[in-house]
């Protein structure tokens, strides 16, 4: 198996592959189907998290490379299992040369604040532009049916909704929800949902 990966290049972004821990084992995540391969990149990090000075390294040699339109905290787990990483890459990030050229995007299951026992979402002001939250569920019953969450997240759901709601108050660049198809959600009504709580909606594919 290749080296692990910690940062990437995807389309017009770069990711950070911060975490591989994650609450909910969601039926449609592909870390599994895939043997954590993504794009030809090993996002396996074998417990053996980067830190923030690191990820930073590595990120400032890319931008010195090429420009990106976007750097997202992402990879093959819940960013916010790390918080205090995340927040000292964005606002170190924010204090780069090429910023604003690019975004910093954070891509999330919305559980932040259960994670970390409080409202994370002035924290997160400071060092991101962008939420994308991944809300996949019209109701609570469905919720758990296709995340499958963790022991102490089972009641998650209002607290992803509220995260949102949260996020689209706060007046991040933008906030959007999410919804994979073909999963037993309903898509058109997830987008009601996301739109109701303040935030755009993305409709994902699913990956097989």
């Amino acid at each position: 198996m290749s080296e692990r990966t910690v940062v990437y290049r995807f389309k017009e972004g770069i990711y950070i592959n911060l975490t591989n821990r994650c609450p909910n084992l969601c039926t449609f995540c592909i870390k599994t189907k895939w043997a954590m391969q993504f794009d030809g990149h090993n996002l396996d990090l074998e417990g053996k998290e980067p830190s923030a000075q690191e990820i930073l390294d590595l990120l400032y040699r890319q931008l010195q490379a090429s420009p990106a339109k976007q750097i997202v905290f992402c990879g093959y787990g819940e960013p916010t299992m790390r918080l205090d990483t995340v927040l000292q890459v964005g606002q170190a990030l924010k204090q780069h040369t090429a910023y604003p050229s690019f975004k910093i995007r954070l891509n999330t299951n919305g559980l932040g604040n259960l994670i970390n026992h409080r409202n994370i979402v002035p924290e997160l002001k400071t060092a991101v532009d962008i939420v994308y939250v991944s809300l996949n569920a019209e109701n609570e019953t469905l919720w758990k049916q296709l995340l499958r969450p963790a022991p102490g997240y089972e009641q998650g759901y209002n607290s992803v909704k509220e995260f949102i709601r949260s996020c689209a108050q706060a007046g991040f660049e933008q906030v959007a929800a999410s919804c994979v198809e073909n999963t037993g959600a309903n898509p058109q009504a997830v987008k009601e949902l996301a739109l109701s709580l303040g935030a755009s909606f993305n409709d994902r594919e699913y990956l097989k």
